[in-house]
């Protein structure tokens, strides 16, 4: 950290029980601490008051609360957490004790990383030489245990313990949490009591999204289970039961439905043979099988460590209905899924007790509920399209369904189209329609939500701060900038609530989204200047991720990584051209936004020299009915007709071409063309036809203006012309028809280009984020600032004040002041009338300062 930055107040927790004497050694070293800002919080758990008033006068520093009974160790801690002024909670073992170093460097961690919700220190043994905490793991029955916990220091890997990691929990005798997601997540789980209560705490975070971590330089030392020896010892059970009651609390809580089916009964019969186990029960002895004998209707004697085992279950019972209420908040706040976790569990299938008996049942359980299966499933991905999906499809469609198709090859994919227009081919994934009332099922089925277009808007649960969903919007489509061109032929004031209404449903998607896809790197300028003015471009998000490239990623629009094969008929013998003629063709739609008309003037004038010249219009009909009719494509045909080339020199297919044909049309032409106006929507555009003449190979001329014009005339794949000028345009289509050598240049160079822009290389970012996914970073429950301005009292407020008059006198003179002081009076009776902070001093300057140069 900087010299003389600011830092958090951390409010660090010991709880003490009849352990007076390790609590004023462990507040004593934290009153010598080198953190300048920290709050000392003893919570005293001891029936007797003795204890408290021993450790008040012995450390004055700490503030002393008196729980009048032993709540626990979780108790305790939510206890002084309530007491709490800081950002920052710190738990201590009061039998532990930190070293130099401990807080600042768990709260730089803190600052440097947002998604950090909790930082786990490295623990050592009391001398420093043996292990206590360096990384937890968790067992498929719900064991937390400390991974190498007993062993040497220097028996354990270098990287095991010196490495700062992701971890599923810390340790309770040594961690810290933000303040303000511990209140989000209602602290440790009080029905724990202790034991376990902190495997629950980061499982429960981890699930959420959040990120715990270990921290070696924040490091102390525990004399491990002080308090718990002195006042009760293993031999009695009561360690036992908690651990085993707790256990299984924790399990039913935080697995998923799909998870625990599998998990709990197997894990309750564990239990139960692990109880037999360890007291050496003959489990055999009331077998009628093994024998008739004497009548024997006595008790039996049961070891206390079977007992513990036995009343951990039945107690486990007892708490489920408390614990069913914990388990629906956790499982509709959970944003990850099992098999997520599954590398911070370690060694999920690892039995933990060394017993012949009880490792044979461990065996037998995992083989016969399919564990390692239960914990391997597959994550659910939904993908929601407003586009018709038929055989016919549309840009949307096409993307939605190849976004569905790569993700299918590691998780379980539903595509839904909220069209009525849905006949789609046969697909690896779960294709349906549905209409808005129907999604409500789909979405509560999903991990992670795809959409694009409309369709946030027909699903208001999603639009919920905290829906417990990841949400991906797919932005390639700049619809408002579309809309710009598309909405000229209305009547003004439907122009302007037309655009306001997409414009507000751009900004519900980038309000709510947690991962953004654009189509290239002019659309990411775009965006994130949305993003900032919106205010989603936060001080947290940007201290999360600098670049915002795991918030906003380049996913262009792709093409099949097979070469196109032709299937069947193409344009030639559809349209009756002859194999000798040179076809320019127009793949895609006609719409505002595009220049068919100087285009169709370019082939009037190159017939004249080039009389075999043929431009072909692949679709003019969308196949979505929902898109309108325009204009352009009317005046574009009227056009042809009027100079006489409508099905000599320039051919209209009225229909769309079925997707899964486009290639023998493609393979027929000898060049792509697109041409547009000069404005706005061109500068942000993806034009997703250029994609096809780079998959089937055929030389391109584009006007200039959008990003594929920069790729063509970079990578010379054909020829760029100005906007609207006809004769370069009809100049540039020679060139590509019939300069062989030129032409073929182009083909050889668009083979290796295409190779960037196939959907497994395009789909590349999403791949990666939906194989982690988690909320972004300011999104994430709880989260809070860290460090906050304290407010300015006395003195320096006379001073602040006086220093305000005369900067407020230089500036303007009394007129000036009296200007400022009159806007404050205003403002503060505005805020009492609605019952806000009035003040008139405190905040006087606070407006003139902000509207300040930072150099001034």
């Amino acid at each position: 950290m900087a010299q003389g930055e600011p830092q958090p107040l951390v409010s660090v927790i010991v709880v003490n029980y009849h352990g007076a004497d390790d609590t004023i050694t462990c507040l004593r070293a934290l009153a010598e601490h080198d953190y300048p800002e920290l709050e000392l919080i003893c919570v005293d758990n001891s029936v007797s008051r003795d204890e408290a008033a021993r450790i008040r006068e012995a450390v004055p520093q700490a503030r002393v609360v008196e729980a009048g009974r032993n709540t626990g160790f979780a108790g305790g801690c939510n206890l002084g957490a309530k007491h709490a002024k800081g950002t920052v909670l710190g738990f201590l073992n009061n039998d532990a004790r930190p070293a130099p170093g401990w807080v600042s460097a768990a709260v730089a961690e803190l600052r440097a990383q947002p998604r950090v919700a909790a930082v786990a220190s490295k623990v050592l043994d009391w001398d420093g030489t043996g292990t206590d905490f360096v990384d937890g793991g968790l067992t498929w029955f719900g064991m937390g245990y400390k991974r190498h916990a007993g062993s040497p220091l220097k028996d354990v890997p270098a990287a095991e313990h010196e490495v700062a990691k992701d971890v599923l929990f810390g340790t309770g005798s040594a961690m810290f949490v933000r303040t303000a997601v511990f209140a989000e997540l209602g602290g440790f789980d009080e029905r724990f009591f202790m034991f376990y209560e902190d495997v629950d705490l980061g499982w429960r975070l981890n699930l959420r999204g959040w990120r715990v971590r270990y921290v070696p330089e924040s490091l102390t030392f525990h004399r491990h289970h002080g308090t718990m020896a002195s006042v009760d010892a293993p031999e009695t059970g009561r360690e036992t039961f908690l651990l085993e009651r707790n256990a299984l609390a924790a399990l039913y809580k935080n697995l998923s439905d799909e998870t625990l089916v599998r998990a709990l009964p197997a894990a309750l019969a564990l239990a139960v043979r692990r109880a037999t186990a360890r007291g050496e029960l003959d489990a055999t002895q009331l077998d009628l099988e093994q024998g008739v004998g004497p009548i024997e209707s006595g008790d039996v004697a049961i070891p206390r460590t079977t007992l513990a085992g036995i009343l951990a279950i039945d107690q486990f019972v007892e708490q489920l209905p408390s614990l069913a209420e914990s388990r629906a908040v956790e499982q509709a706040a959970r944003v990850r899924t099992d098999a997520d976790l599954l590398p911070l569990l370690r060694k999920a299938l690892e039995p933990a007790y060394p017993l012949p008996r009880y490792l044979a049942a461990h065996d037998i359980l995992v083989e016969a509920f399919g564990i390692e299966k239960a914990f391997g499933q597959r994550r659910k991905i939904l993908v929601l399209t407003g586009d018709a999906l038929t055989e016919r499809m549309a840009g949307p469609a096409i993307r939605a369904w190849n976004i569905a198709l790569a993700l299918a090859a590691e998780h379980d994919v539903h595509l839904i189209t909220t069209n009525p227009l849905a006949t789609p081919p046969a697909a690896p994934f779960r294709v349906s329609a549905g209409k808005h009332r129907e999604l409500e099922a789909p979405i509560a089925w999903a991990d992670v939500v795809i959409l694009q277009g409309h369709v946030l808007e027909l699903a208001p649960s999603l639009k919920k701060e905290h829906s417990g969903k990841i949400v991906v919007a797919d932005l390639y489509d700049p619809m408002h900038l579309e809309l710009l061109e598309q909405g000229k032929g209305v009547a003004d004031d439907k122009r302007a609530a037309d655009l306001a209404g997409v414009t507000r449903v751009l900004d519900a998607q980038i309000e709510r989204g947690d991962f953004f896809l654009c189509a290239s790197e002019r659309q990411r300028h775009l965006w994130l200047g949305h993003l900032a003015a919106l205010g989603r471009l936060s001080p947290r998000l940007y201290d999360a991720d600098p670049t915002t490239q795991s918030l906003l990623a380049v996913v262009p629009f792709g093409l099949s990584p097979q070469a196109p094969v032709r299937t069947g008929p193409g344009l030639r013998s559809t349209l009756g051209l002859g194999g000798t003629d040179h076809v320019v063709l127009w793949a895609g739609g006609v719409y505002s936004w595009f220049d068919p008309l100087t285009l169709v003037r370019a082939i009037d004038t190159l017939r004249r020299r080039r009389g075999d010249v043929r431009l072909v219009f692949l679709g003019m009909k969308h196949p979505n009915p929902e898109v309108a009719e325009m204009d352009i494509g009317t005046r574009t045909i009227r056009l042809a007709d009027s100079l006489g080339l409508t099905g000599k020199h320039v051919h209209f297919n009225e229909q769309w071409v079925p997707y899964h044909e486009r290639q023998n049309w493609l393979l027929d032409a000898n060049c792509g063309v697109t041409t547009h106006y000069e404005h706005v929507e061109t500068t942000f555009a993806f034009r997703t036809r250029v994609l096809d003449y780079l998959w089937a190979g055929l030389p391109i001329v584009t006007t200039d203006g959008d990003s594929f014009a920069d790729l063509v005339r970079a990578e010379r794949l054909g020829v760029v012309v100005p906007a609207e000028d006809a004769d370069a345009l009809a100049a540039a289509l020679e060139k590509c028809l019939y300069d062989e050598e030129f032409a073929a240049g182009c083909v050889e160079r668009i083979a290796v280009v295409a190779q960037r822009y196939t959907w497994p290389e395009a789909l590349k970012p999403l791949v990666e984020f939906c194989r982690d996914p988690r909320p972004a970073a300011d999104r994430l429950p709880g989260s809070a600032d860290l460090v906050t301005t304290p407010a300015v009292r006395g003195r320096a407020l006379v001073r602040r004040d006086v220093d305000l008059v005369r900067e407020y006198l230089a500036a303007g003179g009394a007129g000036e002041l009296a200007r400022r002081v009159g806007g404050r009076v205003v403002k503060v009776a505005r805020q009492r009338l609605s019952g806000g902070p009035g003040g008139l001093v405190p905040r006087l300057g606070s407006g003139a300062r902000s509207r300040r140069s930072p150099r001034g």
